[in-house]
């Protein structure tokens, strides 16, 4: 089965998530589940524990704290309000396509990443379509960029350029769209105009190597997230790290080690170690959250270079509540950052979406 994403920096809530981080605790690790089930999988819209999601995927999270779910082996995006209310938002369940339309009309094959733009425009990575679609806040859907079924890595405008299996999706300041293009193993950048271009990494390429824009090198990188100075992070699956690329495409690592599998937390990101980390999150004063998936766990990457467990234990999957280490996942997938700093979570093999606060 198919098998992410988020969010971060949204143009104009950029200062408000500032604000609110600032004024808060910090994050204690409480974790409480805000919709599905646990292991009930299913399609049903409702309110927290009687809505129904199947593996959902990527997550992002407006300024209003609504959240957006790549619901994947339903092939539809859901909504989620602060109340934990779900509805479907496009696409109609366990009906796989690729057409353009207004809600239910609309189809999708496999989504996977998911972020939302200043204007509140939702945008998907359409992940076994190989495109990128646009969602309007009335659920009106249109494809961005790429051509359904149309593999490749062509850079280029709109349907001229080609994905391969496209992953997590995040926003800079600036309305361009960063993309973790997972089976070209490259980064590609998207204008708001829908101009493509490839920001790090060489298509059909899959390695590891620090360097500058074709030169470098990634394996499967799943989720992407963006700070304010347009630096881009990486949860680059494969390889088991997390890496940052400048706007200028210059490619380091950033956390993790090579290869190595392992959940170590440390003072020092360079000798931490991760198990498949997807989704990557960034709050507003430079902290990363990572989905740590066969971890079973959220990590923290801290400005200052420390690597810690939020939430979630690497001895064993299941679905707790609770504080730290006493919480429970199974295979944790997507990240994103509310305004007020709490932490959303799709625990893919859950079925369900959490929040950390």
């Amino acid at each position: 089965m198919p098998t992410t994403f988020t969010r971060l920096v949204l143009g104009g809530a950029v200062l408000a998530l500032a604000s609110a981080a600032i004024s808060r605790q910090l994050n204690t690790g409480a974790v409480t589940t805000l919709a599905g089930t646990a292991t009930s999988a299913g399609s049903t819209d409702g309110s927290g524990s009687a809505a129904r999601f199947h593996h959902p995927i990527g997550v992002a999270v407006d300024a209003s704290g609504t959240a957006y779910v790549a619901d994947q082996s339903n092939h539809v995006i859901r909504r989620i309000t602060a109340a934990g209310v779900v509805s479907t938002l496009a696409g109609t369940a366990l009906s796989v396509g690729s057409a353009d339309g207004a809600g239910a009309a609309a189809r999708f094959k496999y989504p996977y990443g998911v972020a939302v733009d200043a204007a509140g425009m939702v945008y998907v990575s359409d992940q076994y379509n190989h495109t990128i679609r646009k969602i309007t806040p009335a659920g009106v859907v249109s494809t961005f960029a790429g051509q359904p079924g149309q593999l490749g890595s062509t850079d280029g405008s709109g349907p001229a350029a080609r994905f391969r299996n496209p992953a997590g999706l995040a926003f800079d300041a600036a309305g361009n769209l960063y993309v973790a293009d997972q089976g070209n193993h490259t980064i590609r950048k998207i204008t708001p105009a829908g101009v493509v271009s490839t920001l790090a990494g060489r298509a059909l390429i899959a390695d590891t190597l620090d360097g500058t824009g074709a030169n470098a090198r990634f394996e499967q990188p799943a989720g992407v997230a963006v700070d304010a100075a347009g630096n881009v992070y990486v949860a680059d699956q494969e390889n088991r790290m997390i890496r940052k690329v400048t706007p200028a495409g210059v490619v380091t690592r950033l956390a993790g080690q090579n290869g190595y599998t392992g959940r170590r937390d440390t003072t020092a990101a360079l000798y931490a170690r991760f198990n498949f980390p997807t989704g990557i999150a960034i709050d507003a004063t430079g902290t990363l959250y990572v989905a740590d998936r066969f971890n079973h766990a959220i990590r923290v990457i801290a400005p200052s270079g420390s690597v810690t467990t939020l939430a979630g234990n690497p001895l064993g999957a299941g679905s707790s509540n609770g504080t730290g280490g006493a919480a429970r996942f199974n295979c944790p997938m997507g990240v994103a950052v509310g305004p007020t700093g709490a932490v959303y979570v799709t625990d893919q093999s859950n079925h369900t979406v959490r929040v950390i606060q």
